[in-house]
């Protein structure tokens, strides 16, 4: 039986857990605030960037997920959460019985590339301060003992992520259409489901890109949203910063059993879409 302490056990760690959970695993969630896991995953209060908070943490782990999130999006909180947690976190951890580290990466780590297709043997070259953060953890847990895979996720959304859509309700969403900027998603429940699958493969490579199927120019995806909004057509407006238009390929993880419920944002925005306004009709 697997027993996975999932570290950083947010929104997708907590939809990884229920998912561990229901094929028979042993879960425990780690994180700073006290909300409720799924019932029969174990709770685990501390802050990674601090080794005294770390005590008592469960013996004989043979996967740790790692999915912190910075406190502040400045690069010294992506230091404390990327390079010191990993460190304070294996140096307190029973580490006799793991066998594999899966660390949750950004697809931040590559930079601009003109729109074109992007994939893990494509050279990191990131733009920002993030990327290079990550770029940096990924490489010291590759350094480590322990065998490591990355999954290089690309942009989250899902449920209770709700900035993007009422950008596009309030119609201040803007995005470039000549030359068209190539952006790239992927829903929390399918991050989920691709670290279920690499947690379950025997040997699994080095590096993933998690995304969908369906890489979109910026401007369509901003557009399918407003129509299923019944908000204004977004006007057109400068790319976004530090992230670089690219698409990028899920090739490797589909060749290894991903199968996104969700393979392209379009259809994945409007179910959450609709979903919110059942909720609040239900009330």
């Amino acid at each position: 039986m697997q027993r996975v302490l999932i570290a950083g056990c947010g929104d997708v760690g907590t939809r990884l857990a229920a998912r561990l959970l229901a094929r028979g695993a042993a879960v425990w969630g780690l994180r700073r605030s006290a909300r409720p896991l799924p019932p029969g995953a174990l709770a685990l209060r501390a802050d990674l960037s601090d080794p005294a908070t770390l005590r008592e943490l469960p013996r004989g782990i043979t996967h740790l997920v790692y999915a912190a999130a910075p406190a502040a999006r400045d690069e010294a909180a992506y230091r404390r959460a990327f390079l010191d947690g990993p460190r304070h976190l294996l140096a307190a951890l029973d580490t006799a019985a793991l066998v594999r580290i899966v660390f949750v990466s950004s697809s931040a780590v590559y930079g601009e590339h003109g729109g074109g297709w992007v994939d893990e043997a494509t050279p990191p070259d990131p733009p920002s301060f993030n990327g290079r953060v990550l770029l940096e953890a990924e490489a010291a847990l590759a350094a480590q003992r322990w065998p490591a895979t990355a999954l290089r996720l690309a942009g989250l959304y899902g449920p209770g992520r709700t900035r993007l859509i009422e950008q596009i309700r309030a119609g201040r969403a803007r995005a470039p259409r000549d030359p068209p900027f190539w952006s790239n998603r992927i829903h929390v429940d399918d991050a989920a489901a691709a670290l279920d699958l690499l947690l379950k493969l025997p040997a699994p490579a080095p590096i993933y890109v998690g995304v969908d199927d369906t890489p979109l120019p910026l401007h369509e995806l901003y557009a399918a949203l407003a129509v299923h909004l019944g908000a204004p057509p977004p006007a057109e407006g400068p790319p976004p910063s530090g992230i670089g238009s690219k698409r990028l390929s899920n090739a490797r993880l589909r060749a290894a059993g991903f199968a996104p419920r969700w393979p392209d944002a379009r259809s994945g925005y409007a179910a959450v879409i609709d979903a919110a306004a059942a909720s609040t009709a239900s009330r």
